[in-house]
């Protein structure tokens, strides 16, 4: 045979095997581009999935895989019931140039993360396995990918979760971004506070954790990364790369400070309607404030916000970002309680069930005025004052404390 005859029919049989792939196979990641999850696709969602394109964008090296065996859990309950028809969770966690190749019918990419817990949470709690409903919390709060090194992801707004364990978790932020430290740290108490709630280890909360802060202007975008699909535990365990955000004794002491505090996790809340009473008087006595009541329905009656600002010297004009009532409520009768308990007033945009405890309420407000509303920093440290001022208070002036820190 001559040479250049063998060449060609080898060069024929190459692109029959390229043309005779598995619809299963595995498209890689390269660096620096925001390409194609390293995820194994069925022939069904192979057939009804978009076309995905390789090369969508530059940002940060991935590091989807990095906590692997949560998203393996994740994806196993999302498939027991995915009407939305999410392609993968490993898509939740990428820049949403490629993640809108795998989000389905989710109509915003900023909350396709959210929405993928959200739903593997429901159907875990449907089938009562802890573990299904451990694994969506923490998937839930896991960094995604952005742009570039200290660059922080959006926060997700469009969606609200059905499950409030969910909604009272956003995702970890890039370490090398503002405030990250503080920001992540109440994120991984948060979600503590939210798997004790459903009978789980609260320190595994400590998982949730990212990597050490890169160098912002890195041009490879590597900073301290890892991604191996091949790692089924999560190549930012087994090669010790996890910096966590708290302590097991922290974790230990907002867990037992909010004991019993909310609900049993459920895939609904109750809607509740409400009524306006006046409270007592603040201690302070340049601060009056105006809280509401709220009282239970069966209905799907709005929350309107009525809390009054009060003359405070130096808080009247907080900027409270894009949301401008951040106060919270002592009554009877949230989520179906016979006793009372502290609420947003707004939970509209501070999506959190009630609790006996207030930290666990201020804690979640004054992380969302810093990750969620885009918040001064004045206000903020207005926030976590009043937290640390409601901590020795109980009840309604409890509530107050809170609130007259706030200038309300």
């Amino acid at each position: 045979m001559k040479p250049v005859i063998y060449f060609s029919l080898l060069l024929v049989a190459l692109g029959d095997l390229a043309f005779a792939r598995p619809a299963n196979l595995e498209t890689r990641q390269k660096h620096g581009r925001d390409s194609l999850p390293s995820v194994q696709v069925s022939s069904k969602q192979a057939r009804s999935a978009p076309v995905w394109n390789a090369h969508l964008g530059r940002r940060e090296v991935p590091q989807e895989h990095s906590h692997e065996k949560f998203l393996t859990t994740v994806r196993t309950f999302l498939q027991m019931d995915n009407p939305d028809g999410i392609v993968d969770p490993v898509f939740g966690l990428l820049g949403n140039a490629a993640a809108s190749a795998g989000q389905g019918k989710i109509s915003n990419t900023d909350c396709l993360q959210q929405a993928t817990a959200d739903r593997a949470f429901t159907n875990a709690k449907a089938a009562g396995n802890v573990d299904g409903m451990t694994a969506a919390l923490i998937y839930r709060a896991l960094e995604r990918n952005t742009g570039a090194v200290g660059q922080a992801s959006v926060a997700c707004t469009a969606i609200q979760a059905v499950n409030p364990e969910i909604a009272a978790i956003s995702q970890h932020q890039d370490p090398a971004s503002a405030g990250a430290a503080d920001t992540n740290k109440n994120i991984a108490l948060n979600l503590a506070v939210q798997i004790a709630n459903i009978g789980g280890n609260p320190v595994e909360a400590l998982q949730s954790g990212t990597f050490a802060a890169g160098q912002i202007g890195d041009p490879t975008a590597k900073g301290n990364s890892c991604d191996d699909q091949n790692d089924p535990e999560g190549c930012i365990f087994t090669q010790n790369l996890l910096v966590e955000d708290a302590t097991e004794d922290e974790i230990a002491s907002v867990v037992a400070a909010s004991a019993s505090v909310t609900a049993p996790a459920s895939a609904t809340v109750s809607a509740v309607a409400e009524c306006t009473v006046p409270s007592a008087a603040a201690s302070n006595s340049s601060a009056a404030t105006t809280t509401t009541a709220m009282a239970a329905a069966s209905t799907t009656a709005a929350v309107t916000a009525t809390a009054t600002a009060a003359a405070m010297s130096g808080s009247s004009n907080l900027d409270l970002g894009s949301c401008p009532d951040p106060t919270i409520v002592f009554a009877d009768g949230f989520d179906g309680r016979k006793e009372k308990s502290f609420e947003p007033n707004d939970t509209t945009a501070f999506t959190h069930g009630s609790a006996l405890n207030i930290k666990v309420i201020t804690d979640f407000i004054c992380q969302q005025l810093d990750v969620k509303c885009k918040a001064s920093q004045e206000a903020i440290d207005a926030c976590n004052t009043g937290a640390a001022a409601a901590q020795g208070q109980t009840g309604q002036a409890a509530a107050d404390a809170f609130n007259a820190a706030l200038g309300f």
